[in-house]
């Protein structure tokens, strides 16, 4: 092994991690897994939102929402990755309304963005300076994992 390319051994563990995640797909592990990412992706996300709305003074009320939603996918997560039921009914409803959430607020962040003096004509320094124009998608895409994993196949405890 020892004179092995190192791009060879590389593309082999790709290879390998590609398949134990197939297969963890397959056999229904990934469900909690993804479940449990969405509940801490939801809370990272909600405290990255607290600080960013809060440095703007939460000038509006709908800037709350997503930091109200954090919680919410947490509890969602966690419960969605012990309790296959919960998976199947609080997480999706969770996870749709932070994706919700998300493209509402992109929507925001874009109208906020050209409301900024020059608006879009001067999108360089508005887009830097302006509301964040993609933070709000991430948080949708936290809500996207949750959906997903509301629909894969769960793991057998007694398979």
């Amino acid at each position: 092994m020892a004179g092995t390319d190192p791009l060879r051994r590389g593309t082999a563990l790709l290879r390998r991690g590609a398949e134990l995640a197939l297969r963890n797909v397959r056999t229904g592990r990934f469900q909690r897994s993804l479940a449990l990412a969405t509940g801490a992706g939801s809370v990272i996300t909600a405290a990255e939102i607290y600080l960013e709305h809060d440095r703007a003074g939460f000038g509006n009320r709908v800037m709350w929402w997503p930091v109200w939603l954090g919680p919410v996918g947490a509890v969602a997560g966690v419960a969605g990755a012990l309790n296959p039921r919960a998976a199947r009914t609080l997480l999706p409803v969770a996870s749709a309304a932070i994706t919700a959430n998300g493209l509402q607020g992109t929507w925001l962040h874009v109208r906020g963005i050209a409301e900024k003096p020059g608006g879009w004509e001067m999108a360089r320094y508005n887009v830097e300076m302006g509301p964040p124009l993609f933070a709000p998608l991430l948080m949708s895409l936290v809500g996207g994992m949750g959906l997903v994993a509301a629909v894969l196949r769960r793991e057998s405890r007694y398979a």
